[in-house]
């Protein structure tokens, strides 16, 4: 079978050549737009980093600044009675707790938003913890009430720290640039809680000081779903309900700490989320020894 032979440019007619440059310039405009739409993508992926880098950056800076009004009396001054209130508990016990001196200033800061204070020595986690009368607005919005992607850290708004709560419950953002309660996800490792061990949690009105008991994933369930709910655990009307939490979490844990705690002791919960899976969160667990 003879070869068949192939045509060049110069062969065509003045018409076929002129179509075939014409198809030769869509493709050439087809392949510049194309490069121009990339890089526009490019651009504004990049610029989208740089703002949010630029954003968590201030908002960084400007927790830094909190930190460095802690024990400050710049807006301390508060009136006669205010920043103290009395307890009644159920067996009729009253007792009156005040505002710590050095979170009077931030207390006033924050429109009186402010329950306490969470830092893990030799990490980035050194934040002031808010609450909210929900478990949504310190999702966007900082200790000042003021947008802000990054939000704050919350405590549980059924959480209590005057009459006092089995568990409280603090939630923070896992954030790419690494701010808030990204690094909990270290606790996976054994080692890293070898190292980070303790977590201090002050309340506007008491210090206290954690050990971590446990490390785990969970994830938001549906209300129809029966399984355990770590978010929902805040106080336990017996014994025996306390116990079950802790089978729970014990179950779940990464790894045994040796820490155990019994009904009377006071929890400590850090919760964030995982991208592991949807709804993923990943949560600390400790118990107050100080």
């Amino acid at each position: 079978m003879a070869e068949k032979k192939k045509t060049s440019f110069d062969e065509l007619t003045p018409k076929m050549q002129e179509l075939v440059r014409e198809e030769l310039r869509r493709q050439e405009r087809r392949r510049k737009t194309i490069i121009i739409v990339l890089v526009m993508i490019m651009v504004l992926a990049f610029g989208g980093y740089a703002v949010y880098y630029m954003t968590a950056g201030k908002t960084q800076d400007g927790y830094d600044t909190l930190a460095r009004l802690k024990g400050s009396k710049a807006l301390s001054n508060m009136k006669e009675g205010e920043g103290v209130v009395t307890a009644t508990f159920s067996d009729g016990q009253e007792i009156t707790l005040e505002i710590l001196d050095e979170y009077k200033t931030l207390y006033n800061k924050s429109k009186k938003k402010l329950i306490g204070w969470l830092k893990i020595d030799d990490t980035i986690i050194d934040y002031p913890v808010m609450q909210g009368s929900d478990n949504e607005f310190f999702l966007s919005h900082d200790l000042e009430g003021n947008e802000d992607r990054a939000g704050a850290l919350f405590l549980d708004c059924a959480c209590d720290v005057v009459h006092g709560s089995d568990n409280y419950i603090i939630y923070g953002h896992h954030l790419t640039s690494g701010r808030m309660f990204s690094s909990l996800e270290e606790y996976e490792s054994e080692k890293y809680y070898e190292k980070h061990p303790y977590i201090n949690f002050d309340t506007i009105y008491e210090k206290g000081r954690y050990q971590v008991m446990y490390a785990f994933r969970s994830r938001v369930y549906d209300s129809d779903e029966i399984v355990f709910k770590y978010y929902q655990f805040i106080n336990a009307e017996s014994g025996e309900e306390f116990d079950y939490n802790m089978e729970q979490m014990a179950a779940l844990a990464f790894y045994d700490t040796g820490v155990k705690a019994q009904w009377g002791d006071r929890l400590l919960t850090l919760s964030t989320c995982d991208y592991q899976e949807t709804n993923g969160r990943f949560v600390v667990v400790a118990k107050k020894i100080g």
